[in-house]
C-alpha cells in the first residue's frame, strides 16, 4: 500500500481529482468529493498495473501541498497592440 497525495477541486458542475508525486495524467471526477476521489484512486490504480511501478516517484519531494490565492497583474497585449497600430 503506498500513500499518495491528491488534490481535490470542487467546481460548478462537480469535482475533479488527480495525484501529486505519480508520473503521467490522471484524473477521475465526480459529482460529490467522495466520487471524486475513488475515481481517481481507481484511476492511479489503473495507471500503475498498465504502466508499472516506474510512473511512482520513489520519494515524493511533497511533504504537504497549499492552496492560496495571489494577485497577478494581467497584461492585455491584444489591447496594446491595437493602440500601437
Amino acid at each position: 500500500m503506498r500513500q499518495i497525495k491528491i488534490v481535490v477541486e470542487k467546481h460548478p458542475e462537480g469535482y475533479v481529482a488527480y495525484p501529486l508525486g505519480l508520473q503521467g495524467i490522471v484524473v477521475g471526477e465526480g459529482d460529490t468529493y467522495e466520487e471524486a476521489l475513488a475515481d481517481v484512486t481507481s484511476a492511479i490504480r489503473f495507471h500503475i498495473e498498465t504502466f508499472g511501478q516506474d510512473v511512482l516517484d520513489e520519494e515524493s519531494p511533497i511533504l504537504n501541498a497549499f492552496i492560496t490565492d495571489a494577485k497577478v497583474a494581467v497584461f492585455n497585449r491584444q489591447a496594446s497592440l491595437a493602440g500601437a497600430r
